[in-house]
């Protein structure tokens, strides 16, 4: 039994909430409607993993890296951390995004359109 994939994944996640609470992105701005919408992604994805497990699409092999401890049949806990880090992850580059764009109209940035750019 490793810890190291798991380490990793927890250490990813560390630093997605670092920039989220850096940058108040999700949690840091809306706690209930981040936890909504993380755990609504996290559950489609977990009703994906089990769907492909009972297809026999996806099968778990054991590694030297992960720990071996399963949350279902063929799901190890790594996959559960990984899809809640894939989901932070998505929110917190969404939530970037509109920053980034609300900032470049606030500036002033001409849009393409009004430059004559087709």
């Amino acid at each position: 039994m490793s810890f190291v994939y798991l380490g990793f994944l927890l250490f990813s996640l560390a630093g997605m909430v670092l920039l989220d609470v850096r940058e108040r992105l999700f949690f840091a701005q809306d706690p209930r409607r981040a936890g909504l919408v993380l755990l609504a992604g996290l559950l489609f994805f977990l009703a994906w993993d089990v769907a492909g497990v009972s297809l026999g699409i996806f099968l778990h092999s054991p590694s030297a890296w992960a720990t071996g401890w399963m949350v279902a049949p063929q799901i190890p806990v790594e996959e559960v951390v990984f899809l809640v880090f894939l989901c932070y992850l998505t929110m917190n580059l969404v939530r970037l995004t509109e920053k980034a764009l609300a900032r470049r109209s606030a500036a002033g940035a001409p849009d393409r359109r009004e430059a004559g750019t087709p």
